[in-house]
């Protein structure tokens, strides 16, 4: 009888497009209805509650985009070098190198037999891709990819903010306000929950935790709106 083929499936490869995918749709949603509660708290115009929207979520989005790019790309930055200094290295003294896979193993807990005719191996195949992985835990499923980040970060921020906008705009003027925030906080429930499950986490302490300071946010704006009520 055969033995059922053993698989699993992990969420760690997930990590860098679904941390940049949240966090913009996150923000886009609550930095756009921060900004709308302000203003439609302060005045009774869709037409300057519509341009606030449209002018957060461009700004929004090109700074989310601009900050995402060069925060990964210093990081890829740093792993193109120390990968760089470990080519080098390893053409300087490969012996070397190898012992101190060697060390490594042992330290994980292999005996130093086993441990040398692991290091061995490895490096016979990918001696740059033993070290890389076991030494500076740099792999292909966590590498920084810029363009990808700030790409997802963009996008994601841009639909978010899209939320409160179409919220504030088709709503009646009086009813703007209650709109946006029971909107927004549904979504953002939504997308605490759906960013748990996609990583493995628990789903409860995400969505509370989204809903909370959305909440929090939102009515801050919307006091500050207040302070400085104006009539457009």
């Amino acid at each position: 009888m055969r033995r059922p083929v053993h698989s699993e499936h992990h969420h760690l490869g997930r990590t860098g497009w679904l941390r940049a995918v949240v966090l913009g749709a996150n923000d886009g949603i609550l930095s756009t209805a921060s900004l709308i509660l302000g203003v439609a708290t302060a005045t009774h115009s869709h037409g300057a509650i519509l341009i606030a929207g449209v002018s957060g979520l461009v700004a929004g989005a090109l700074s989310m985009a601009a900050g995402e790019y060069v925060s990964v790309s210093s990081q890829a930055d740093v792993e193109k070098a120390d990968l760089s200094q470990e080519r080098r290295e390893l053409k300087r003294d490969a012996a070397a190198e190898q012992k101190e896979l060697e060390d490594i193993y042992v330290g994980r807990g292999l005996a130093r037999e086993l441990a040398a005719q692991v290091a061995r191996q490895l490096t016979a195949k990918d001696a740059l891709g033993a070290h890389a992985r076991d030494e500076l835990g740099i792999v292909s499923e966590t590498r920084a990819r810029p363009v990808q980040a700030a790409a997802a970060s963009a996008a994601s921020f841009s639909a978010g903010a899209l939320l409160p906008i179409a919220a504030a705009t088709l709503a009646p003027i009086d009813a703007a306000v209650p709109s946006v925030y029971i909107s927004s906080l549904i979504v953002l429930a939504g997308l605490g929950a759906l960013g748990a499950n996609a990583g493995g986490a628990p789903m409860l302490p995400a969505t509370a935790r989204v809903t909370f300071w959305g909440l929090v946010a939102m009515a801050v704006s919307a006091a500050i709106g207040l302070l400085f009520h104006v009539q457009v």
